[in-house]
């Protein structure tokens, strides 16, 4: 798949290789969605990343120093951000091997080391996982399963974000492609968990 080197939109101080024009995910997949292979999520960089990735990056106590997990990191663009902002060391974990794949791609052309394993990290990132029924179940277990551990979520108004679980800690005017997301800007929100 063809990407181009681009600045992040929310965050400039971080450039990722995207899918360059008005191309939407599933037009990259045929328009079918494949069971056996996700969609390249790992192509766009999202709007609940780029909110967590300019929240950590304008509030680097949050990582500096600690271990940082980022879940479904997609693109990586938060964990980019966590390595920017001082992060001892960041982990990246994702079901689609060719998202690990982007993710090291992408920290290397910001000169920052991504791990795809981390022990014990102290703060779990996790930037607009909330976007179907099952797999914000599946995030929403996982996230609840981090007793003592800071998680930070990034989400743009899914739908099935379980809000009474989290406090709102940052809100960000996103600027995203139309032909991803229907609109020029979304409103997304950083939460804290409870």
């Amino acid at each position: 798949m063809l990407t181009t080197l681009l600045p992040v939109p929310l965050a400039p101080e971080i450039s990722l290789h995207l899918v360059d024009g008005p191309v939407g995910l599933f037009d990259l997949t045929g328009g079918e969605f494949r069971s056996d292979r996700p969609p390249p999520f790992w192509a766009f960089v999202w709007a609940g990343g780029q909110a967590l990735a300019r929240y950590v990056l304008d509030h680097p106590g949050e990582v500096r120093g600690k271990t940082v997990l980022d879940l479904a990191t997609g693109s990586g663009v938060a964990a980019i951000a966590a390595a920017k902002a001082g992060a001892a060391a960041v982990g990246i974990t994702d079901i689609d091997p060719d998202a690990i794949a982007a993710a090291h791609r992408n920290a290397t052309a910001n000169n920052v080391t991504l791990s795809d394993h981390v022990e014990d990290p102290d703060v779990i990132l996790a930037g607009d996982v909330f976007y179907s029924p099952t797999v914000a179940e599946q995030m929403t277990a996982r996230l609840r399963a981090e007793k003592g551990r800071s998680v930070l979520v990034g989400d743009p108004g899914r739908g099935y974000f379980p809000e009474r679980l989290f406090e709102p800690v940052a809100e960000y005017t996103v600027p995203v492609p139309v032909a991803l997301e229907e609109a020029e800007t979304l409103t997304t929100t950083v939460w804290r968990m409870r």
